[in-house]
Parts: C-alpha cells; structure tokens; sequence
C-alpha cells in the first residue's frame, strides 16, 4: 500500500484529528483548473497555496481550512486539488502510476487511492485520483492523454473495459463497446 507523500519533512499536519468551531465562510475559491482565489485575486505565492492545501478537509460536499483552533469554509469548482503529471513504470498488471499534484503532494494509484473517471456528454472526461481523507485531485488534460495510451482492456462482471492496471489494481475507464 502507498502513501501520500508531501514535499518537505515535516509531512502532512494531522487534520483528520482536528474539529474546532465552525467560524463561517470566507471568500476563498479553487477554481477547476488548480488556481486558489482570495478575494476574486488568484493566489500567486505557490508556498501560500501550498500551506493551505495541506490544512484542507473535507466534510461531506463541503471544504474548509482548519486548524486546531478555527474552521472556515471555502468554495471549491471541482476537485480541490490538481495533478499534474504522473511516471509510469512497469508494464500491464506490473504497471505503478505515481501523480504528483500542484501543491507537490506524491500519490500512487492503488487500492487505497483510486483513479475514477466521470465522462459528461456534452464536456470533456473528468478524470480523479484519490489523494487523501476524501480529497480528490482532478488530473490534467495532458497527464489524462498520456494515461490513455497506456490503457488496456480487461473483463470485468462479463464485460469488456478499457482501463488502467497500477499496483496490481485495474481502473475501469470505460466500457469498451462505449469508445469512439
């Protein structure tokens, strides 16, 4: 089993542990494409995005900063977090896709952290990789091009998917009937 691993040494703060008292919602937003706004004015300072990111939770639909002593909720368009880009290594059931997030969290795609797509009709596919305690990151356009070529077919229940094999764990996509 993987775990999320966050840039620097410290590691992630405890936030599962922490429920303070809710203080109300601020006008912070993270919009689908990563950007964090304060204000309506994007966060430039990526250190600031990413402190903040790291005190994120998630408590049912709904986000908030916490720290020991305060919650606030925040706006979230998607998912709160971004990936990136990702390295696959090994081949077919041996394959292990690592992504690294825009705020520099790790994740490997297992059991524990799945990859789940939703495809609208009328939009583009929305692809997810669990990262941790209910937080999704939404993985990028380039980084979910690159994921469908090393995609494969399997059955699974009598049916044929297209999908992606890491850490032993296969991802539907697809039905294969469904592909263009």
């Amino acid at each position: 089993m993987s775990q999320v691993r966050a840039a620097g040494a410290k590691g992630m703060p405890p936030v599962h542990l922490w429920n303070p008292a809710f203080c109300g919602d601020i006008d912070m937003r993270i919009a689908r494409d990563g950007t964090w706004f304060y204000l309506g004015t994007p966060i430039g300072r990526a250190p600031m995005v990413k402190l903040f990111s790291s005190i994120l939770k998630r408590e049912g639909d709904a986000y908030f900063l916490v720290t020991p002593v305060e919650k606030v909720g925040i706006t979230v368009d998607d998912a709160p977090l971004l990936a990136i880009d990702f390295t696959a290594t090994g081949t077919g059931r041996d394959q292990a896709l690592c992504f690294v997030t825009k705020t520099e969290d790790e994740v490997d795609a297992d059991s524990s952290h799945p990859l789940t797509f939703r495809f609208d009709p009328k939009g583009e596919p929305s692809p997810y990789i669990h990262v941790r305690d209910g937080l999704n990151a939404l993985i990028d356009r380039k980084s979910f091009y690159r994921l469908v070529e090393l995609g494969c077919h399997e059955t699974r229940d009598s049916e044929s998917w297209f999908g992606l094999w890491s850490h032993g764990q296969f991802f539907p996509m697809i039905r294969s009937t469904e592909l263009p």
